[in-house]
């Protein structure tokens, strides 16, 4: 069994997917088991001083000033799980679920939640044994953390709510019992703990990043098959071009692209052609996939610092004895950056949808009408564009950013909220729908190629030509075209389009 040493300190987005897509267990490093016992003992002096602490002896939110005996404080811990327990729609995915409970440890590994050391054990327990909280998406404001969400993932620890192992759904006791797992007995400040912090929205937000990676590569190699086989020029990728303009995911894009076509006889076949310029959706393919890229990077630096975050409230601070209230559970960081990437997705798509309709469009790419012999008997790859346009046009709406809203809560307690968890969640939305979008035009531009049957492909555009090949074939007459859509969507999603272009030409970047 391969496994992941968690610190709280450098989690890196590798790891990350390892724990979440290819079974890597998680332990604790020694380091972080002292960090987290000290920090309880911090709880506990302050306890037994009898100091008023936010969340240890009061209530929550605008309820901060009302006193909680000692007798009562254990109820309290009980009493906040279930009444933020409010969420509402779908259950997070089994993959979702897992990189949260991955994060929360992460984030308590850094010891300064003040959880007791067998809580923390517990929940490394349950990611490592397949018991995954059912926690609805929905509910979420992102401002005290993700607090509906967090509260029905921790309400398995004490057994209740409802939890998926093996495949099927328990009560949370069940389920705990099936894999094992002793229930929690929540002490002075752990529910609020438990319930405090941005893992939901920072869990699917990491997840999309990773995918985002993946797809602007797809992007690119997309780009670069259509470049030949709408007879464009290779002059616009020209590296004096974007050297002057020096903005570096144009830079890279331009030299993937470059890479991705190079011995292309097809370019080469027409250099001398009359035309001067290509359409904006070929010629500034790298302008535009390398502003995205741009956007990709920024989230992804915010991410990783959100993944390696302390977004407690209050923190513990052993090493000085000081408890302290703050606002790091507040969204904000995140629910931006995810903003800006769904909106880099959505043009990822957009240009995209025009290169598509370009190639089915004989008055604009000299090629059969919607790419299909026999047109008017059969309508080829029309509708695919259509459906193109429609999840481009979705995404035009899902770009809104969630993070410009703000609806005050806790009696106005908590008056600016970030709405991160609904930025993670479009944005999410969007990569699919972009997935899909470039999905279409690599089918129509493997259709295109089929035309070329006397000249060579470049070496990047031929591999992805030839592994599409594989699983789909060329298109005679109609059939139904989401069966090929799913299937050249699965190629992207799960990289294999990527690998084969990469093991002939070198990573791109």
């Amino acid at each position: 069994m391969e496994y992941i040493v968690l610190n709280g300190n450098d989690l890196t987005f590798d790891q990350f997917m390892k724990g979440v897509r290819n079974g890597y267990q998680v332990m604790l490093s020694d380091a972080a088991e002292v960090r987290v016992m000290k920090a309880r003992e911090t709880i506990q002096c302050a306890l037994n001083s009898k100091r008023i602490i936010y969340g240890l002896t009061t209530g929550f939110g605008a309820l901060s000033d009302v006193v909680i005996s000692k007798e009562q404080t254990k109820q309290l811990q009980k009493n906040i799980l279930m009444s933020h327990a409010a969420g509402v729609g779908n259950f997070l995915d089994e993959e979702t679920t897992k990189a949260t409970l991955l994060l929360k440890i992460n984030d308590f590994a850094k010891g300064h939640a003040g959880i007791k050391p067998e809580t923390l054990r517990t929940l490394v327990e349950m990611l490592n044994k397949g018991v995954y909280p059912l926690m609805p998406e929905k509910g979420s404001v992102g401002a005290s953390g993700d607090l509906a969400p967090l509260a029905h993932m921790a309400l398995v620890l004490v057994g209740q709510g409802q939890a998926l192992f093996k495949g099927r759904i328990f009560s949370g006791k069940t389920a705990m019992e099936e894999a094992g797992i002793q229930l929690v007995d929540l002490d002075a400040g752990e529910g609020l703990a438990l319930i405090n912090g941005t893992q939901v929205m920072t869990a699917i937000g990491a997840i999309t990043v990773c995918d985002a990676v993946n797809l602007l590569k797809a992007a690119d190699i997309a780009a670069g098959m259509s470049l030949e086989v709408l007879l464009a020029s290779n002059v616009e990728l020209d590296k004096k071009i974007h050297d002057v303009r020096p903005h570096p995911g144009q830079i890279i894009s331009a030299d993937n692209l470059r890479r991705i076509i190079q011995n292309s006889e097809i370019v080469s076949s027409h250099k001398d052609c009359s035309r001067v310029q290509d359409a904006y959706s070929i010629r500034c393919s790298p302008q535009v996939h390398g502003a995205s890229l741009n956007a990709l990077h920024y989230a992804r630096r915010v991410l990783e610092i959100e993944m390696n975050a302390a977004t407690d409230n209050p923190l513990i601070f052993s090493d000085t004895d000081q408890i302290i209230s703050g606002g790091n559970f507040h969204g904000q960081p995140v629910a931006l950056a995810l903003d800006f990437l769904a909106i880099g997705l959505s043009e990822i798509a957009n240009i995209s949808e025009r290169r598509t309709e370009r190639l089915v469009n004989p008055q604009l790419s000299g090629l059969p009408a919607f790419l299909i012999k026999d047109a008017g008997l059969n309508s080829g790859f029309m509708i695919a564009q259509y459906t193109a346009a429609a999840l481009v046009s979705e995404n035009k709406v899902l770009a809104h950013p969630a993070s410009v809203d703000s609806i005050p809560t806790s009696a106005n307690k908590e008056d600016h909220v970030s709405m991160g968890a609904i930025a993670a969640r479009k944005c999410r939305e969007v990569l699919k729908n972009a997935e899909q979008v470039i999905s279409i035009e690599l089918l129509c531009a493997a259709q295109a190629m089929d035309l070329f049957t006397n000249l060579k492909a470049g070496a990047g555009t031929m591999e992805a030509y030839r592994l599409i090949r594989k699983h789909i074939s060329h298109m005679e007459q109609d059939r139904i075209l989401s069966d090929d859509i799913n299937t050249m969507y699965k190629l992207i999603h799960e990289g294999k389009i990527l690998n084969a272009v990469e093991s002939k030409i070198g990573p791109l970047n």
